[in-house]
């Protein structure tokens, strides 16, 4: 029998379709501006965090996060010591040398994780071992990942996140949902969030992981239509929902929403950025990087370092990642892909998301004190 070598196959017809999930992007030798000419924006000015009302809290979740990783070590897949998972951005501030708790938790916090454009269509496709669910489950957490349309706007999504809240059992008063947007699930928590109070009860906190949260330029030239191309991938089980999902990603529609809309402060936002080294940037995203890069080269192949942090927001880590590597786990399942395209896909997500939970942890019980 021949064998087939997989790489042709991939990249002819799957790369071309997974990139435009998660970038949006054109052809990258396309000269138009990312950001083009515009007098319809709200006023914006770029300012330091400490400026601009972002506290900074690196100091004690690298604590954590370093403290989780090397507790778990090697038990755990793509370990990569502290140092070289974390990005240190101009002057991070100290920790606070408190210890930090690795036993069970008996708080109850629930992370749900509300994924990116495009998730239903290779979700499937990726068959993930849910080994970050395992994980955290083992330490007294839990994590659901709603369900929410691949290809619809912000203002849809938001409702069936709103949904999936209310579907869930009421600890009483207890606030325990841990709402963690990854991509362009960021701006829709944030819709929901705004546009559903019946919520904000149950809610802890609210983290954007690599949050769209200002909109990624990569969209302004991009249409519906190329993300429809995904409904087409193996196993995918997508449909175009309301066909608004590009036009929820523009940088316009975004800083528009949040000039217009007050967030509530009924709970924490907290910001963690993916600021990747260059090195860092899998193959298969580096036309999209430096495509990005026209306007700064601080992006993590999707999204502008700045665009992802939450006003109002605790900024809690940069990580050495790429768009993908944080939460799309395409080489653990798909390793002779990961090789050749996507080879800079490994991190510790699970101690990350275990860092995340611990951390949220000592705040809520800090803020009781």
């Amino acid at each position: 029998m021949n064998k087939i070598n997989p790489a042709p196959v991939f990249t002819r017809r799957l790369l071309p379709a997974l990139s435009v999930s998660a970038s949006i992007l054109l052809s990258a030798c396309s000269t138009a501006p990312l950001s083009p000419y515009s007098e319809d924006t709200p006023p914006l000015i770029l300012l330091p965090a400490s400026q601009a009302g972002i506290a900074d809290e690196r100091g004690r979740f690298r604590e954590i996060f370093c403290e989780v990783l090397e507790a778990r070590g090697q038990t755990l897949p793509d370990y990569r010591p502290c140092e070289q998972a974390l990005t240190r951005v101009g002057a991070e501030p100290e920790g606070s040398g408190s210890s930090v708790n690795l036993g069970r938790s008996e708080s109850g916090l629930v992370a749900m994780v509300v994924p990116g454009v495009g998730w239903d269509c290779f979700d499937n496709w990726l068959k993930r071992e849910h080994s970050a669910k395992k994980h955290i489950r083992q330490f007294g957490f839990e994590m659901v990942i709603p369900k929410v349309d691949a290809m619809s706007s912000s203002a849809t999504n938001a409702r069936q996140i709103r949904d999936a809240i209310m579907a869930m059992d009421a600890d009483g008063d207890a606030a325990r949902i841990v709402l963690i947007g990854y991509s362009k699930g960021a701006p829709d928590i944030l819709e929901a969030v705004v546009a559903y109070p019946e919520i904000r009860g149950r809610i802890a906190a609210v983290i954007a992981a690599a949050g769209a949260v200002g909109g990624s330029p990569l969209a302004n030239a991009a249409t519906q239509s190329q993300l429809e191309l995904l409904k087409h991938w193996p196993d995918a089980e997508c449909v175009s929902g309301d066909g608004g999902a590009v036009e929820s990603l523009r940088p316009a529609t975004r800083k528009a929403w949040l000039a217009q809309n007050q967030l509530p402060d009924d709970f924490p936002y907290y910001s963690l950025i993916t600021y990747p080294d260059p090195e860092r940037i899998s193959s298969a995203l580096s036309s999209s990087y430096n495509k990005l890069s026209r306007v700064d080269a601080r992006n993590d192949s999707q999204v502008l370092f700045y665009d992802q942090v939450i006003p109002g927001s605790a900024l809690i880590a940069y990580v050495n990642a790429d768009h993908w590597a944080l939460a799309v786990p395409i080489a653990r399942t798909h390793p002779t892909i990961g090789s050749m395209f996507v080879d800079q896909n490994d991190f510790p997500r699970e101690a990350l998301l275990e860092a995340i939970m611990r951390f949220v942890e000592e705040e809520l019980a800090a803020a009781a004190r």
